[in-house]
């Protein structure tokens, strides 16, 4: 591994230096690709337009993550910003010099990339399910057409993976092998829901005991570990002791953060998606109206906005994690049940004005 790591260094060092004049680029991509657009813009939008999509969005997002989480536990991967300063394979102490970021100093193990997971997660679901209303097309020159939009909607995910991975070494948080393994990590957990149809019809008691297992695997894992005195939160205090600012530290990329904020999102989709507000509105007369989807997508979109005003305290962990399961899952909540619900009603009482 350690020949591995020096080679990427190389890269990183090369990409710092003779890529500099497009590190605003390169930081953007990375904000690109991070998992929580999934819950805060890709998901709102694709949603109102298409809800099996919008559904299957969710699923792929918390199940990666959650896998992600897992290998990260099992593979101990090194992060570039801290495995400079802590291996000996550099002769008299001269390590490297690698640039950070306020982007940079994440404190979960660095393998596989979750930014490039969850990105290619997402984006093959978009892809997948636009391709879907193309290849119905059946006379000879739509043919032509959905081979054109195939080339191209593909050529448009390959660019923007590569650009989230570019960026995400760049910033020195991962390793190029991290990132390769994160892209093709998330095309095969998207790909596995291309074929599970039953998530579309689960259960309000089907997503608890969805929840409730993926909670309970991932901390009996850590807790198992842990009497075997195997720490999986090593990489906590590397970020902290290496990271060229402490006020780049943030609690929100821990992995029981990223795990809580999942578990969050999922649990509010199961309750929105069983409640009587979405049946009422997303399966009601107004549903299948353009005005209906554009006036939810607008709504969804400007008050998931206003999720970001709300800070939450982080002097106390556990608080810092009830609250984050409780903002993440009221996120949802919102673009699933009260916000179409509002739409609802609010057109109803117009369409009884006009009568």
């Amino acid at each position: 591994m350690d020949l591995l790591h020096s080679n990427g260094v190389l890269i990183i060092q090369h990409l710092q230096r003779d890529y500099r004049a497009y590190q605003d680029f390169l930081n953007f991509m990375s904000h690109v690709g991070d998992p929580r657009n999934i819950f805060s813009f890709y998901f709102p939008l694709w949603f109102q337009l298409n809800q099996v999509v919008g559904t299957k969005m969710i699923w792929v997002a918390v199940i990666g993550d959650w896998f992600n989480l897992i290998f990260k536990w099992i593979l101990f991967g090194h992060r570039p910003y801290w495995w400079v300063h802590e291996t000996m394979i550099y002769p008299n102490q001269s390590s490297p010099c690698l640039e950070q970021f306020p982007i940079t100093c994440e404190t979960g193990p660095g393998s596989p990339s979750g930014h490039a997971m969850g990105s290619s997660c997402v984006w093959y679901v978009m892809v997948t399910a636009a391709l879907s209303y193309t290849v119905r097309w059946k006379e000879k020159s739509a043919v032509s057409l959905h081979r054109l939009t195939r080339s191209l909607l593909w050529t448009i995910f390959w660019i923007i993976q590569i650009s989230v991975c570019i960026s995400r070494v760049f910033i020195a948080t991962h390793f190029p092998h991290q990132v390769i393994l994160g892209v093709f990590a998330g095309i095969v957990v998207a790909e596995a829901f291309e074929h599970t149809p039953a998530i579309q019809t689960a259960s309000l008691r089907m997503y608890i005991k969805t929840n409730l297992f993926l909670f309970i695997f991932a901390l009996g894992f850590y807790l198992v570990l842990k009497l075997l005195d195997i720490d999986l939160l090593w990489s906590v205090p590397k970020a902290k002791k290496w990271c060229a600012n402490p006020d780049w530290i943030n609690i929100d990329t821990t992995p029981f953060a990223g795990l809580v904020r999942n578990l969050g999102a999922f649990f509010g989709l199961g309750i929105g998606i069983n409640s009587e507000m979405f049946i009422t509105s997303c399966k009601g007369k107004n549903s299948c109206k353009i005005s209906f989807r554009v006036l939810c997508i607008a709504a969804s979109l400007a008050t998931l906005q206003l999720y970001n005003f709300v800070k939450i305290p982080t002097h106390t962990e556990y608080l810092f994690y009830i609250l984050s399961f409780c903002k993440s899952a009221a996120m949802p909540l919102t673009v699933v049940a009260l916000v179409p619900y509002c739409v609802h009603t609010l057109m109803r009482t117009t369409d009884k004005k006009c009568n």
